[in-house]
């Protein structure tokens, strides 16, 4: 077996692929919209990480017959722990002034879970949960690749270690190699499709990218690629794939999967396409000045780039081009002193490379200390958290009325059968039905009331980010067309006109789903002609039923999470109004006029203006009357939802019932 390997020396290539993945990764956190897909910066990093494994693992077996693996992980240790551990530390710290208490306690488990170099599982819990935290404001988020490479550090030693026992031969140990890169790649494209978040996140099926890397570092593929005659022409090849990649991916298509075949493909070619070691073509390109500094400096720019953009936008959400450059010249001068200082003295330092023992030791105080201080943030944040910050953080998390009944009266993304929630009086002849999505939910607490207090039943059909508008919606969180939200539509509906209800209520995040001018950041808007058509399709099937509708006008979106934003204003002692929406900004008037438009279109259906219950002429306020108005950007809080009960009964009924006390009617600004 001593030929399974290719000759190893240093590959400035190779720190040439860093600096481009680094690149790509940066640019698209950084808000550079042209690069698109330069998320996939990661995956060069996942193949390039498996095929200098690979190469050096091999190299040890071929010469040894065994792999010293205390000395392998020690190396990996001094390499990676001590930089890492850095930023989490400093990330903490600077949070801690930044985060609401409740906030930089929850993140701080993330930086537990960082570690200890397992962050990635605990991501996948919080990828299902529709009203989880936004991932967006984790400054540990990319720690996830870390906890993905280091669990592929365990395992993959351990299958080359039983190829060797097997002794296949070279060309066995590339076709076995392949067979356990095609079965995770397998996996990873179902999952894409059916479950991302753990085809994105689940080490073993990320795996078929270190595979590739690892097939692309054996000998018998490194003597093709050299004997090749165009192999010059792979890597530039290859280069191409990768700038495809960066222009054309987006965030919200299905990835990894199979577009995660660009960039992998991509840097294969590259790897093979430079084997020949020369100095020319793309392999001097890779091998200039600039790219070896930032190939050199990756890794701590992959560090701290994440910290430093999130709590940046934490403290300005709307950052000028100008701002973003300064977060950039700010990376850049952290990582250099990391690297200086931190990241290659350790790396190369003699005392600790003497002994594996010695990094281990060391490896192992990091992650305690790491653990340690990470815990006692959580702990320390914890107590932070006095009354006014509880009664915030109880308000963001307070569940509306239908979703306290049963969680699955808000239906969850893969499901399509309808879920009939009842809520009101127990018994009636007359029914009132809140039918739409999650912003139909935020009125299930206000009807329920009004509803018992009539002594109606209410019976609410509810799917989040699902529409009553018969349009095609791409579900953000499933990466792919919802189909399951046409299917649950159609049959809600079927059930809604059977009931033959009084009345159906109807509300939907009109601003997610078509085009406007406040809200430009989700995925595949309709226009407002085809958001017209499918407002008036649906409201004329509940019309069957001989029911009266009523639409609810949209609630206004407001810049920043109002649950974040005003327990952070709190903790840094400004005012909660530091978080209020300008009217203009928060309402778009042209999906207004549309809805308007397409409900005079049908008989029996009225439209409702909500927004004089939540804005005044100029302003949308984060909290009134001492509630906080919203749990997030575009939720009511459920306290606040409650205590519209008196106006929104009068905008629905034109009257108000005497069950209601009159003092809940009058809302001071």
């Amino acid at each position: 077996m001593k030929d399974l390997t290719a000759p190893q020396s240093f590959r400035p290539e190779i720190e040439g692929l860093r600096a481009i993945a680094v690149t790509g990764v940066v640019a698209f956190h950084f808000g550079l919209t042209e690069l698109s897909g330069g998320f996939a910066g990661v995956d060069i990093f996942f193949v390039i990480s498996g095929y200098l494994i690979t190469s050096h693992l091999q190299r040890e077996i071929a010469e040894r017959g065994t792999v010293d693996l205390w000395r392998f992980y020690a190396r990996r240790a001094r390499r990676l722990l001590p930089a890492s551990l850095l930023v989490i530390l400093a990330t903490l710290l600077v949070g801690y002034f930044i985060l609401a208490p409740s906030e930089h306690q929850l993140y701080s488990k993330g930086a537990l879970f960082a570690s200890a170099y397992v962050i990635n599982l605990w991501l996948i819990r919080w990828s299902f949960d529709y009203f989880a935290p936004d991932v967006a404001d984790n400054p540990f988020l990319h720690y996830w690749s870390l906890s993905v490479e280091e669990q592929f550090y365990l395992a993959w030693p351990a299958l080359l270690l039983l190829l060797a026992w097997l002794r296949p031969g070279p060309r066995g140990t590339a076709t076995l190699m392949a067979i356990a890169g095609a079965i995770s790649f397998g996996f990873c494209a179902w999952l894409t499709e059916v479950a991302q978040p753990w085809a994105f996140y689940f080490s073993p099926l990320r795996a078929w990218e270190f595979a590739a890397g690892g097939l692309a570092s054996l000998a018998v593929t490194q003597r093709w690629a050299e004997g090749f005659r165009f192999s010059p022409a792979l890597a530039w090849t290859g280069l191409a794939l990768i700038a495809t990649a960066y222009l054309i991916l987006t965030e919200d298509g299905a990835f990894p999967g199979f577009a995660a075949l660009l960039p992998v493909a991509g840097t294969v070619l590259v790897l093979l396409g430079t084997a020949r070691r020369s100095r020319v073509g793309a392999a001097g390109l890779l091998g200039n000045e600039l790219f070896q500094w930032v190939g050199r400096l990756s890794y701590s720019l992959y560090l701290w780039h994440w910290p430093v953009i999130v709590y940046a936008t934490i403290l300005k959400p709307d950052l000028t081009a100008v701002d973003r450059f300064a977060c950039l010249a700010l990376t850049v001068a952290l990582s250099a002193l990391s690297y200086r200082l931190v990241e290659n003295p350790i790396r190369h330092s003699p005392w600790l490379s003497a002994g594996s023992g010695r990094s281990l030791g060391f490896a192992a105080l990091i992650t305690t200390i790491g653990v340690t201080v990470a815990y006692g943030s959580a702990d320390l944040s914890g107590r932070n958290v006095d009354d006014q910050q509880r009664f915030v953080r109880e308000s963001a998390e307070r569940k509306s009325v239908a979703r306290e009944a049963d969680d699955s009266c808000v239906a969850r993304l893969e499901t399509d059968e309808p879920f009939p929630c009842d809520l009101g009086a127990a018994r009636s002849h007359r029914t009132m039905v809140l039918f739409g999505d999650s912003h139909a939910d935020h009125w299930s607490t206000p009807l329920a009331r009004i509803a018992k207090d009539r002594g109606w039943r209410l019976v609410a059909y509810l799917k989040g980010a699902c529409p009553m508008a018969r349009v095609p919606v791409w579900s953000a969180s499933l990466k792919r067309k919802f189909d399951e939200c046409d299917r649950w539509r159609e049959r809600a509906m079927r059930e809604i006109v059977s009931l033959k209800p009084a009345i159906v209520v109807v509300s939907q995040f009109s601003q997610h789903y078509a085009q406007n001018a406040v809200e430009t950041q989700f995925y595949h808007p309709v226009d407002q002609e085809s958001w017209a058509e499918g407002v008036k399709s649906s409201l004329g099937t509940l019309r069957q039923a001989g029911t009266d509708v009523v639409l609810l006008r949209d609630v206004p979106l407001h810049k920043t999470d109002l649950g974040k934003c005003v327990a952070r204003a709190l903790w840094q002692r400004r005012p909660s109004s530091a978080c209020d929406t300008p009217r203009a900004e928060a309402l778009d008037q042209g999906i207004h006029e549309t809805e308007k438009a397409a409900v005079a279109g049908v008989n029996g259906v009225r439209y409702v203006d909500t927004s004089e219950m939540l804005c005044d002429d100029s302003n949308c306020p984060a909290v009134i009357d001492g509630k906080l108005t919203y749990r997030d950007r575009q939720h009511l809080a459920v306290s606040y939802a409650d205590s519209l009960a008196v106006p929104l009964e009068r905008a629905i009924f034109g009257e108000r019932r005497a069950g209601i006390s009159s003092d809940e009617a009058v809302r001071s600004r």
